[in-house]
């Protein structure tokens, strides 16, 4: 069983949660917006992921933008990026699949098809 970090708004989550269902894979479903993941949970996904984290925060979302974090993420530190992206949901990228094993950020076909259809 994985779980699957979702906004229910989100496009490309409602597709990611398509395809997990045609394909009648098991997950437990976390809203990113009422459950927001820690910065020790974040933490724990950044490493199984073996992602930069950069890609772990939503750059096209309007809270990113409204706090120009563009051009402050680079002068932090990991710890720093971690606490604000554990502030709010919505400067998380999503959807996030979370397995014992991996961590998939975002929803590229392949990489899901890959880890989830053995």
């Amino acid at each position: 069983m994985v779980i699957f970090v979702e906004y229910p708004k989100c496009t490309t989550c409602k597709k990611a949660k398509a395809w997990l269902d045609s394909k009648n894979i098991s997950y437990i479903d976390r809203n990113i917006k009422e459950n927001n993941p820690t910065a020790d949970e974040l933490k724990d996904w950044h490493i199984k992921s073996g992602l930069p984290l950069k890609r772990f925060f939503n750059t096209s979302g309007v809270l990113y933008k409204q706090m120009s974090l563009k051009d402050k993420i680079p002068a932090m530190t990991e710890d720093e990026q971690l606490e604000i992206l554990g502030q709010d949901g919505m400067l998380v990228k999503r959807p996030i699949i979370i397995s014992d094993n991996f961590v998939l950020v975002g929803f590229k076909e392949n990489d899901w098809e890959t880890k989830l259809c053995f």
